[in-house]
């Protein structure tokens, strides 16, 4: 079947695309606001978008009652975010930050999250994350709609030494690493244990026909 996406309801699109773009890795974003109140919220529209520099991308949907979301609303006015990533131990604890609270009140605090300083950044990151992207703002795009596609630049990035086989190669023991990602909407998750290899073939060698 095929969709023209510029004229089908926003609804369809969004279950289109969360069904069949998948798996999507989470961002656990922790933003600061202007008075000092953390804000935590997953978001699945996201990804690296490249190295040098390293570049995180975060697309964040426009929220139904409000103008802006709190965290693009925090981001834009401090300019600061951190992506905590999320494991399996963690799902249960990032769910729960995924209510929609007032402004000023902090997810952190409901749902009794331990944060840890930041090195870089300012912003807090979530403590028992394995791994921490501090983060400073790049761009903003605003779409037709109020949604919004953040650009951040990596400034710091913080991996748990139980994750680290050989911190001068950069070699992440990836057994020991247990992400989970997005697959469609309506809190459906996938985990990332089986995974497979191939080899890449050499650039000197005829493609597969």
């Amino acid at each position: 079947m095929q969709y023209d996406m510029t004229s089908l309801e926003a609804r369809k699109r969004y279950k289109l695309l969360s069904s069949l773009v998948v798996p999507r890795p989470i961002a656990w974003v922790s933003t600061l606001s202007p008075s000092g109140v953390v804000n935590l919220a997953p978001y699945s529209f996201f990804n690296v978008m490249g190295h040098d520099p390293a570049v995180v991308a975060l697309g964040i949907l426009e929220h139904p009652e409000k103008s802006l979301k709190d965290t693009v609303r925090n981001i834009t006015q401090t300019e600061r975010f951190t992506v905590n990533l999320v494991t399996e131990e963690l799902a249960p604890l990032m769910n729960q930050t995924a209510t929609d609270l007032p402004y000023a009140e902090s997810e952190a605090d409901m749902a009794a999250v331990a944060l840890c300083p930041a090195a870089t950044n300012g912003v807090p990151g979530i403590a028992s994350s394995p791994v921490r992207l501090e983060c400073q703002l790049m761009q903003i795009i605003s779409t037709r709609t109020q949604q919004k596609i953040v650009l951040g630049e990596i400034l710091s990035l913080y991996v748990q030494d139980e994750l680290m086989i050989d911190s001068r190669t950069a070699t992440i023991d990836l057994d020991a690493y247990t992400p989970i990602a997005r697959m469609g909407g309506a809190g459906l998750y996938c985990r990332t244990s089986d995974r497979f290899n191939l080899a890449r073939p050499d650039s000197h060698t005829q493609p597969l026909e």
